[in-house]
């Protein structure tokens, strides 16, 4: 819900798992936020990172290594400049 002001005033806006797209819920205490940090060339950290959420059904079907890497695969190709 959104006020006057265009300013988001929902207490929880639910996230969606990266590798399935399924909403997760606010119950599901078995799923992760993963911050992925970017490099230059020289390996050195510039302040940037990926988000990936993984819902507890992925990480309970022993899933979730195979999607942050597919994930990342995808997302790598995006991330060099």
């Amino acid at each position: 819900m959104m006020n006057e002001e265009g300013q988001n005033m929902d207490l929880y806006i639910p996230r969606k798992c990266s590798a399935t797209n399924r909403i997760i819920t606010a119950k599901d205490h078995a799923s992760v936020q993963l911050n992925i940090g970017h490099l230059s060339e020289n390996g050195v950290y510039n302040r940037e990172f990926s988000t990936f959420a993984l819902s507890g059904f992925v990480r309970a079907q022993g899933d979730a290594d195979s999607a942050v890497d597919r994930l990342w695969q995808k997302k790598k190709v995006d991330v060099k400049h």
